[in-house]
């Protein structure tokens, strides 16, 4: 295939979900990263021109003129970037380095070529890079990716409240157990990722940077001017941007805020897919149908189906997402004596991994906007298993002081089907009141869901 379409791409994320994966592309693309280190420098040149000890100001004329260059960063101005660092130009050769080409991109576009030699002053190239990323995923994930998790999260507390009171045979270890509602098990994970988005929201808040120098000493900028507190002047640049100042450090930014970043997004995806997978169980069982479009096919060959694939497409996303955030969270903590380049190659794939995130996310909400509980069968199932009603028997029995009271509804239900007659037999037989006898006749499978309704409200 010569063709470079969508057809012809190696990772699905910028093939078949291109169209899910797109607004990511603002944030973690190559082109994205480059902006970000445009802007890093720039604002950078603004702060040295602000700093009392260096000989030269920049008018607010010219700081207009050059945060237009990044803010109006376009993809013939990366391309330029890009050609600077692999192929040269007229008049400049080939850097063969990323960062080397953005400073020279950035001196090509000063208003005032006199202060040239300023751009880059005293900076490694990861003074530049670890902020340039951090400019790209903070907002990737407020902006893009939470929002998707917190759609999802509102599809479950609408489930919630919607289906508060709808009767629901629960299962522990995979057999009949007390009864639940629906609601109240939607409410569980509306909870789950409530309490997960607020992790994830801390974790991208509490990105931080640095800007120490080639070794993390400042070095550079001391020999040259030993009278400034470039300690200060790192930290209150570091905070403009948005982000947490860091030191001690090496020429590396350490990443354990990435790390924390990471694993606050592994944990958002485990209670999503613990919910794709009792979603496709509850499909399973017919406790969910589908609504279904009459053009589609479920089955090339089983023209009946509907089959549960959006759960699954989720299932599958969140599992590759969590598999890259934990190779990610622990590469990103570690490198030899002050650094490698291995990790600049493995940050490029945060990116696909927020990309996968935000596929599960959308595809999980498709998919519960496609469910209907199937009241019907829910209540045939507990109607089939009244034996879950033996908790609340034995407990009643036990207030009434009735010390065999687990031992005797152990008798008449384990391993064995049981009716409620039985049940009403054993009442008959009780030395109870009246009134505890009635009490008891009144239990149902339905109707015993403790406070199932209130905990499914708690949610809305």
């Amino acid at each position: 295939m010569t063709s470079r379409g969508p057809l012809a791409t190696v990772s699905p994320l910028d093939g078949r979900y291109a169209s899910y994966t797109e607004p990511l592309v603002e944030y973690a693309s190559e082109g994205a990263l480059i902006r970000a280190r445009v802007q890093v420098e720039i604002e950078y040149l603004i702060a040295l021109a602000d700093c009392d000890a260096t000989p030269f100001a920049i008018d607010d004329a010219d700081r207009e003129t050059l945060r237009e260059v990044y803010e109006s960063f376009s993809e013939v101005d990366a391309e330029r970037v890009k050609r600077l660092e692999t192929e040269g130009t007229d008049d400049r050769p080939a850097t063969n380095h990323d960062v080397k080409a953005v400073e020279y991109f950035v001196r090509d576009s000063l208003p005032d070529p006199a202060i040239a030699s300023w751009v880059h002053f005293g900076l490694t190239s990861e003074d530049v890079n670890n902020l340039a990323r951090r400019v790209c995923w903070k907002p990737a994930v407020e902006s893009v990716v939470l929002p998707e998790l917190e759609a999802v999260q509102e599809k479950f507390a609408d489930l919630a409240t919607a289906y508060a009171d709808t009767p629901m045979l629960a299962r522990t270890h995979g057999q009949p157990a007390t009864p639940t509602t629906f609601g109240k098990e939607m409410a569980v994970y509306a909870g789950r990722l409530r309490r997960s988005i607020d992790r994830v929201e801390r974790a991208a808040d509490g990105l931080a940077g640095k800007l120490a120098g080639a070794s993390g000493t400042y070095a550079a900028h001391r020999a040259a001017y030993p009278e400034v507190d470039w300690r200060t002047f790192s930290a209150a640049f570091v905070g403009s941007l948005g982000l947490a100042h860091v030191e001690p450090v090496t020429q590396l930014n350490p990443g354990d805020d990435l790390a924390r970043l990471f694993d606050a997004l592994r944990g958002a995806n485990r209670v999503l897919l613990d919910a794709d997978r009792d979603a496709w169980r509850y499909v399973s069982d017919g406790y969910l149908g589908q609504d279904s479009a009459n053009d589609e096919t479920g089955s090339s060959t089983m023209p009946h189906k509907v089959n549960p694939i959006d759960f699954e497409n989720s299932e599958g996303n969140l599992e590759k997402a969590n598999s890259d955030l934990e190779f990610l969270g622990t590469y990103v903590t570690t490198s030899r004596l002050q650094r490698d380049l291995s990790d600049s190659t493995v940050k490029r794939n945060v990116g696909s991994a927020f990309a996968h995130c935000l596929i599960g996310y959308r595809k999980a909400g498709i998919g519960l906007s496609k469910v209907v509980p199937n009241e019907r069968v829910m209540r045939e199932d507990l109607a089939a298993n009244p034996e879950v009603v033996g908790e609340a028997v034995q407990t009643i029995l036990r207030r009434e002081g009735y010390s065999d009271a687990y031992e005797r509804v152990k008798e008449l239900t384990r391993g064995r089907r049981t009716s409620l007659d039985d049940f009403h037999e054993l009442f008959d037989d009780l030395d109870v009141s009246e009134a505890t006898r009635e009490e008891l006749r009144a239990l149902t499978p339905a109707g015993y869901t403790g406070l199932a309704s209130e905990l499914a409200d708690s949610e809305s």
